[in-house]
């Protein structure tokens, strides 16, 4: 079985600009030719652009990936082992990133202040200070912002990070709901809303289920908290406003 250069980019998401380059430097040589010259792709040649693009997304140039590809010391099955190690750092990463600019816009909102070391060692490149005007005017009255910045105010670097790891670990929870199929108005989807609600309450502000609508309808009419949810689980953002509302309700019932 063989396709020609059009269909595998319609297949590999790429343009066949990319695949007659690929050829013409030697990293991708189809296996074949039609009677008429054109280029033809076997199932070989499939996983080869499989593992081109896996490296390529992972930032590697391509001298670089045609030398690791052509190492004929390494096992096909030892590219996809290094390729899911990589994959999984990036994502731990992104992850730590994302919870870091939620974790930033929560501290901002609520006026809490980081010394400049803690404020990199615990948000990354994320300068929440971008936040503060904004934060001030739309909270600065409220109960709420006044209690989360007394209760800070005690708050070491340490205590910064593990506030950081406890927001993650129920944000992957609700991811973990929603990857699986679970409604938002399920009792396990509610359950997570209520961890949610009990951790700001816990570390940042008494945070009433009335108050807890709020921040989910802000999680999704706010581009930014949108763009971080949507960043750990496509969806989430939504689904996660959605199992609040539900356990709102089911609370007041």
């Amino acid at each position: 079985m063989s396709y020609p250069v059009g269909q595998v980019a319609g297949f590999a998401g790429v343009t066949v600009r990319t695949l007659h380059h690929y050829d013409e430097i030697g990293l991708l040589v189809p296996g074949g030719r039609s009677g008429a010259g054109h280029r033809r792709y076997d199932d070989a040649d499939l996983d080869r652009l499989q593992q081109i693009l896996f490296y390529r997304e992972l930032g590697f140039p391509l001298d670089a990936v045609a030398a690791l590809l052509d190492d004929p010391d390494t096992d096909p099955r030892d590219h996809l082992r290094r390729q899911h190690e990589l994959l999984t750092g990036r994502i731990r990463r992104l992850q730590e990133m994302a919870a870091a600019v939620e974790t930033a816009m929560e501290a901002k909102k609520m006026g809490i202040n980081l010394t400049p070391e803690e404020k990199f060692e615990v948000f990354g490149d994320h300068d929440p200070e971008q936040y503060q005007e904004e934060v001030r005017r739309r909270w600065g009255d409220t109960e709420a912002y006044r209690e989360s910045r007394r209760r800070s105010a005690a708050y070491t670097k340490d205590d910064w990070k593990r506030i950081n790891d406890e927001m993650a670990a129920v944000h992957a929870r609700v991811g973990d709901l929603l990857a699986r199929g679970v409604p938002a108005g399920s009792p396990q989807a509610m359950d997570a809303a209520e961890e949610h609600r009990r951790f700001i309450s816990a570390n940042h502000y008494t945070c009433s289920h009335d108050l807890h609508t709020c921040l989910g309808e802000m999680y999704v009419d706010d581009e930014r908290f949108t763009a971080f949810y949507e960043a750990i689980r496509p969806g989430l953002a939504v689904y996660l406003r959605d199992a609040i509302l539900a356990n709102a309700a089911r609370a007041r019932s």
